[in-house]
């Protein structure tokens, strides 16, 4: 997944300019010390060093009843330095040494002395001159350094430099001009785009966003905003269908709870206020309070039990179980209920002796409801088939098929949510719509899969895979 940071424009932007600054920067100061800078005990110092150390080293020198000494300090540094001394007097002839090289002479005509400003590397030393005074009389001295010293002096026209500095003031100001020009146009640029990212934001919150085009340096900006509006329209298309669903679930299970109420509360009353009736009447009128009591009861159990599996609140004691016993028996009693006792169902099993921990009444619960869903959504002449077989990959697959009138791809989308009820009803209208949604909550709690293959006019088939 890639960062926020590596994402943004701006960092980038930012992040390149610092490296180009800090690249110039640490360049400068190589350049600088490579050209400008001689190694020394010390450590670096800049290449006017020796001359400079030239013209001080004369506090060190003094002079004693004629003679010249040197103090120790000044012997400390020649001696560090790897450097050497040469006085003269004002005649050219050598007063002193310290370290000097055999091939130096000992005396110098005047051309020479001169010539020491500018003399170069030569022998493995540069030579720097200066001069001192003592008791009126003057001396010259030359120290020899071992470092490639190049002794430049520069000339110039002053009238032409002075020609060149109102050009030089122009250049200044278009510079300075060009540069905020640029910065205008740069910062126009810059908020016609954060306008449009602006926009953008504002519009997605009022739903009216159009995509923008994934282009420019903001293009990943674009795609992201581009992908949060195609995100909100789906969870608003999936916000709205939820909700209509539910409206229709409620004023479903509302109709379908009034249904058994009025022939209760009219049987009753019949009861209550009516003379006293023959049993027989009381009877049936009993009889049909107590089936209207029990559709009333089971819409009411459908209701608390999806929502104990959503909350994860059911009681779950799942054991070993002989799944090939388990759903023969429980199609034993789905054939021997009157209402189903004269439909077409079929039970086949090849997993003789597979057993799989199941919560026994939650699992039949499930399978229960799977197959009688398969008989009330198809006609009286349907086939429907329940098969169970080992699985190599999952461990059991269970098999509910049938030959009925099939579904199409928005139904099956349907299937499984909760408020969702199917429209083929006519041999049972009664239903909660919580059936397959129940089922399939079950099933996940079991740690298995379901999934519906279906085709209209040709069947539909639930696969239920579990682990062993």
């Amino acid at each position: 997944m890639k960062s926020r940071t590596r994402l943004n424009p701006f960092f980038r932007i930012f992040v390149f300019v610092t490296v180009l600054i800090l690249m110039a920067v640490v360049t400068a100061i190589v350049l600088f010390y490579y050209i400008f800078s001689i190694p020394e005990p010390e450590g670096l110092s800049p290449t006017d060093w020796p001359n400079r150390f030239t013209d001080n080293f004369s506090m060190w020198i003094k002079i004693e009843n004629g003679n010249i000494k040197i103090r120790d300090v000044g012997l400390q540094r020649l001696d560090e330095y790897g450097l050497w001394l040469q006085i003269f007097d004002e005649e050219g002839h050598e007063v002193f040494a310290y370290n000097k090289p055999h091939h130096y002479p000992t005396s110098y005509s005047a051309p020479e002395l001169i010539a020491f400003s500018t003399s170069t590397y030569e022998n493995g030393y540069t030579v720097f001159a200066s001069s001192f005074e003592s008791a009126d009389k003057a001396y010259g001295y030359i120290i020899g350094f071992p470092y490639a010293i190049g002794k430049y002096m520069l000339y110039y026209n002053g009238e032409r430099i002075g020609r060149l500095y109102p050009v030089f003031r122009t250049g200044i100001l278009f510079l300075f001009c060009a540069i905020v020009i640029l910065a205008l146009a740069y910062g126009f640029w810059l908020t016609g785009h954060l306008s449009k990212i602006s926009n953008g934001i504002t519009e997605l919150s009022l739903r009216t966003y159009l995509p923008l085009p994934e282009k420019g340096i903001f293009r990943e900006i674009y795609r992201a905003l581009n992908e949060v509006d195609t995100e909100i329209r789906h969870s608003d298309k999936v916000q709205q269908d939820t909700e209509r669903v539910r409206k229709e679930w409620i004023a479903n299970i509302t109709h379908d709870l009034k249904t058994p109420l009025s022939p209760i509360k009219a049987y009753a009353e019949l009861l209550a206020y009516s003379p006293v009736a023959e049993s027989k009447t009381v009877r049936e009128y009993s009889s049909i309070i107590l089936k209207n009591v029990d559709y009333t009861e089971k819409l009411i159990n459908d209701l608390k039990l999806t929502y104990q599996l959503d909350s994860g609140s059911i009681p779950y004691n799942p054991q070993k179980v002989n799944i090939t016993r388990f759903l023969k028996e429980l199609v034993i009693d789905i054939v021997n209920n009157p209402a189903f006792s004269n439909r077409n169902i079929e039970f086949e099993s090849n997993a003789e002796g597979l057993s799989v921990p199941l919560d026994a009444s939650l699992f039949r619960r499930a399978v229960e409801n799977i197959i009688i869903n398969a008989l009330i959504h198809n006609p009286q002449d349907t086939k429907v088939k329940i098969t169970v077989s080992p699985d190599s990959q999952k461990g059991v697959c269970i098999c509910v098929c049938d030959n009925g009138t099939g579904m199409s791809d928005e139904e099956q989308a349907e299937l499984f949510n909760r408020y969702y009820r199917g429209t083929n009803t006519k041999e049972k209208p009664e239903g909660s719509g919580l059936g397959l949604a129940i089922a399939k909550q079950i099933i996940t709690l079991h740690g298995g899969n379901i999934t519906v293959k279906s085709k209209p006019n040709e069947g539909t088939q639930f696969l239920v895979y579990l682990p062993h």
